[in-house]
C-alpha cells in the first residue's frame, strides 16, 4: 500500500506538471476549445485511443467480459472499425475541412452552422451537458474500485478525491493540458495491457492452453447465467437469448456505433494541422485501440479459469456478484505485487485522459454550444460559463457515482453512446456527405432520435430504466416465454437510430433545401486535394 501511495503522489506531480505546460501555451479561446491547430500525428492518435479508453473500458468492459466470454471480442473489432478506420478514413477529413470552413470549435457548434441553426447547436450542447456525466460517472466508477482495491481507501472518499484532482486539472489546462497528457498516457497503457496480457498467459501456460482450460471449465457455467444465454465462455452466447441481445445492441451495436459521434472524439478531428497527420493517426490509434480494447476482452474471460484453480470460483462469483469489481480483484490478487502500482497508474492515466476530454466537453457544451451561441449571448461570460459547465459536469458525474448500482458501468457505457448515435449521428454523417439535408430535417432527426431512444430507454429496456432510473419497465412482468418479454433486453438504438435516419431523410425530401451560397461554403474544401492544409 505504501508503494501504491508514493506511485500515485509521483503520477499526480507529473501530470499537474504537464497540465501547467499546457496552461502556459494558452492564448487565445480557441486553445481552451481545441488545443490550438498543432497537434502532431502521433499525438492525435494516441489521443483519439487514450480519451476513447478510461476505465470504463478496461474495468467494465474487462469484467463484462468475464461473464460473457469471448463474444465481446466482437466489440473491439467494431471499436477498430467504426471508431478508428471509418471515424479516421471517412469522417475524420471532412470533418476536419467542413470544421476550418465554418470555423468550428466543438461538435455541436458544427452541426448549429452546418445547418445554420442555433436550435441545433443548443439542442446538441445541453444533451451532451446534461447526459456525458452518466458516462463520465460509469469511468469514475471504474476508477474508484481500483483505488478501493489498491490503496484501501473507500470507495466513496476515493471518488471524491479523484474527481477534484481532475477538476483542478482541467480548468487550469483547457485541451492543451489535455493534449500533452493523452499522449504520455497512451504509450504507457500501452506497454502496461501488453504486460497484463503476457503474464496471464504466462499463468496459464501459454494461449493455447489457456484457451483449452476455459473451455474445460464451461460446467461450471450457473444455472442463472445458462438460463440467461451463456454456454460456455468460448462457446458463445445463445442466439436470441437476453444476454445475445444486451451484448449485441446495447455493447456491440450500440458502443460500437457510437463512437462515430462521441463529442470528446469528434473534437479531435477539429483539431488536426493536416490531413497527412489524420492518414498517420489510423495506424497509431488501431494499434493502439486492439491492445486497450482487445487485452481487457481477452483476460476478462480468461480469469475465470485462474480464479477456479486457486480459489474453486469463478470470477462474477469471486466478486459477489458485482462485475466492476473482478478486474481490480484479478490484479490485486493473482498479479504480482509490482504490477498492482502500475495498473493502478495505468487506470489513473486511462481516466484521466477520458474524464479530462469528457468534463470539458461538458463544460464547452453549456458554455459556448448552450449559452453562448443556443442562447445568443455570443463571447459574453463564455470562458467563465465554460468553466462553471466543467464543475457542473464534475458535480453530476459524481452524484451519478454515488447513486448508480452495481455492475453498471457497461451499461451506463452504451446509454450514453447510444444516446449519441440516435441524437447526432444522422445529421452528422449525412451532413458531410449530402447536401439535400435540410435544417428542418436534421432538428427532426436529432429530436426524434432523442426522444425514442429516452422514451424506450424508460419505459422497455431493462438494464437501463433499473441501472439509471430505479424503476421497472412496462414489460418486466410479462410472460419470459413471450416476446414482449424480449423487448426489454433490446437496447434503444436498434429502435431509435433507424427512426432517425428515417426522419432525416424523408423530411430533408419535403422541406426547402439550404441556401446554395451556405452549402458551398461548407463544402469548399471538400472534395479538393487538401492533404497539406
Amino acid at each position: 500500500m505504501i508503494i501504491n501511495s508514493v506511485v500515485v503522489v509521483g503520477y499526480l506531480f507529473g501530470v499537474c506538471y504537464l497540465a501547467y505546460k499546457g496552461r502556459r501555451t494558452m492564448r487565445m479561446p480557441s486553445d481552451y476549445m481545441i488545443a490550438g491547430q498543432e497537434t502532431p500525428s502521433g499525438v492525435l492518435g494516441l489521443s483519439q485511443g487514450a480519451t476513447h479508453i478510461g476505465a470504463a473500458a478496461i474495468i467494465g468492459f474487462g469484467g463484462t467480459a468475464a461473464v460473457f466470454g469471448f463474444s465481446l471480442l466482437w466489440l473491439g473489432f467494431f471499436c477498430i472499425l467504426i471508431g478508428v478506420f471509418i471515424a479516421f478514413v471517412f469522417c475524420g477529413k471532412r470533418t476536419r475541412r467542413m470544421g476550418r470552413a465554418l470555423n468550428a470549435y466543438t461538435f455541436p457548434e458544427m452541426l448549429g452552422e452546418r445547418y445554420q441553426s442555433r436550435f441545433i447547436q443548443g439542442f446538441a450542447g445541453i444533451v451532451v451537458f446534461a447526459f456525458i456525466p452518466i458516462y463520465a460517472a460509469a469511468i469514475l466508477i471504474g476508477m474508484a474500485r481500483v483505488i478501493e482495491a489498491s490503496l484501501h481507501i473507500p470507495y466513496v472518499i476515493g471518488l471524491a478525491a479523484f474527481s477534484l484532482f481532475l477538476a483542478l486539472y482541467v480548468i487550469l489546462g483547457g485541451l492543451r493540458g489535455v493534449k500533452y497528457t493523452d499522449a504520455f498516457h497512451g504509450v504507457f497503457l500501452f506497454v502496461l495491457m501488453a504486460i497484463f496480457c503476457y503474464w496471464t498467459y504466462k499463468l496459464l501456460g501459454g494461449i493455447i492452453p489457456a484457451h483449452q482450460a476455459l473451455t474445460a471449465i464451461a460446467p461450471l457455467v450457473p444455472e442463472r447465467l445458462a438460463e440467461g444465454g451463456l454456454q460456455g465462455w468460448t462457446a458463445g452466447l445463445r442466439l436470441g437469448s437476453p444476454f445475445w441481445w444486451i451484448a449485441c445492441s446495447s455493447i456491440m451495436y450500440g458502443v460500437g456505433i457510437g463512437t462515430l459521434v462521441q463529442p470528446q472524439l469528434v473534437v479531435r478531428f477539429l483539431k488536426a494541422p493536416s490531413e497527412r497527420e489524420l492518414d498517420r493517426g489510423v495506424l497509431v490509434a488501431g494499434v493502439f485501440m486492439l491492445a486497450m480494447i482487445g487485452v481487457p476482452l481477452i483476460v476478462g474471460p480468461l480469469t475465470n479459469v485462474i480464479f477456479v484453480e486457486r480459489f474453486g470460483a469463478i470470477s462474477i462469483a469471486m466478486a459477489w456478484g458485482n462485475v466492476d469489481k473482478i478486474i481490480p480483484l484479478y490484479v490485486t490478487t493473482i498479479m504480482p505485487w509490482w504490477f498492482c502500482p502500475l495498473f493502478l497508474v495505468g487506470m489513473l492515466a486511462a481516466s484521466t485522459a477520458a474524464l479530462s476530454s469528457q468534463f470539458h466537453v461538458g463544460g464547452a457544451s453549456l458554455g459556448r454550444d448552450f449559452y453562448a451561441k443556443g442562447m445568443g449571448f455570443r463571447r459574453m461570460g463564455e470562458v467563465f460559463t465554460t468553466k462553471l459547465g466543467i464543475a457542473l459536469t464534475i458535480i453530476a458525474t459524481v452524484l451519478w457515482g454515488f447513486v448508480l448500482p452495481p455492475s453498471s458501468i457497461a451499461v451506463a457505457t452504451a446509454f450514453f453512446f447510444g444516446l449519441c448515435a440516435a441524437s447526432f449521428l444522422p445529421p452528422y454523417l449525412l451532413g458531410l456527405y449530402w447536401k439535400g439535408v435540410t435544417r428542418a430535417g436534421a432538428v427532426a432527426s436529432m429530436v426524434g432520435g432523442f426522444c425514442v431512444s429516452f422514451i424506450w430507454m424508460i419505459f422497455f429496456h431493462s438494464l437501463g430504466s433499473t441501472a439509471l432510473f430505479g424503476a421497472a419497465n412496462l414489460v418486466a412482468h410479462a410472460d419470459p416465454a413471450s416476446w414482449q418479454s424480449q423487448l426489454q433486453y433490446v437496447d434503444p438504438i436498434v429502435i431509435s437510430l433507424p427512426v432517425s435516419f428515417a426522419l432525416c431523410i424523408w423530411v430533408s425530401r419535403k422541406t426547402k433545401r439550404m441556401p446554395k451560397e451556405h452549402l458551398n461554403r461548407c463544402f469548399q474544401y471538400i472534395g479538393k486535394e487538401n492533404k497539406g492544409r
